[in-house]
């Protein structure tokens, strides 16, 4: 039989190695994607060392040639992908006077256009099979603008609409689509190193354990499909929202 396997594009240091490491404690077959694929060797050292399997990828998700390649291989050559995750971020902050047409459009081809092209991939194999889950990761910034977040926002906004739609299109052929609102910071060392002064005070647990997240992802997995959650709010017990 071949492997079932849990693709995660944007496997970093933080959510998205945590959602990789979680599927394959349950035997899934985990595809960690990152833009460079040298960047995943210690995420799967850590995974094959708890007795997991783990092939990592290296591709641009922003292009489609690559997406579609990237899916065609895994369901060739490893098995049918059963969970697929979108957790790219693209939190850029830029001033609407400052910013550029390419970086707006980079921030919304990483953050949303990539997301586009996995969730059709997929789908267009779990389809036939009639079961499959697609995750996408939002923020704050999928439901509301702030300063400096045009790009991002504008991008995030999009994802969760993309989220809705395919939810509402895909889950009578028996596809979870599912869209989570991670409302806050997320404990990994780029949070630590960039945001040191403005986490210093915070009280026990007042970050978002990327394992606890993680945990909600494949609580989402295992919903029966009489009781879908379409989106999933996630932040610390001590964030103000």
């Amino acid at each position: 039989m071949p492997d079932k396997v849990a693709l995660v594009i944007g496997a970093g240091d933080g959510l998205g190695g945590a959602v990789a490491r979680r599927f394959a404690r349950e035997g899934f077959h985990a595809c960690p994607v990152r833009r460079h694929e040298d960047k995943l060797q210690d995420l799967c050292k850590e995974i094959r060392e708890a007795g997991g399997q783990v092939t990592p990828f290296g591709i641009d998700a922003r292009k489609e040639e690559e997406v579609v390649a990237l899916v065609e291989r895994i369901e060739s050559e490893i098995g049918p992908i059963e969970v697929a995750v979108h957790n790219i971020g693209a939190n850029v902050s830029i001033p609407v006077l400052e910013f550029t047409t390419r970086k707006y459009m980079k921030i919304w081809e990483m953050a949303c256009f990539s997301g586009f092209l996995l969730g059709r991939e997929v789908a267009r194999r779990m389809v036939p099979r009639g079961h499959g889950t697609i995750l996408f990761t939002g923020a704050t910034a999928s439901v509301r603008g702030r300063q400096g977040m045009a790009g991002f926002a504008g991008a995030k906004h999009a994802l969760r609409a993309l989220a809705q739609t395919m939810a509402r299109e895909l889950g009578p052929q028996g596809i979870h689509v599912a869209h989570t609102l991670v409302d806050g910071a997320i404990d990994m060392p780029w949070i630590r190193e960039n945001f040191a002064k403005q986490i210093e005070n915070l009280p026990p647990d007042g970050l978002l354990n990327p394992d606890d997240i993680a945990e909600s992802y494949w609580t989402l997995h295992q919903q029966p499909r009489s009781a879908w959650t379409q989106e999933l709010d996630l932040r610390p017990y001590c964030e103000s929202w």
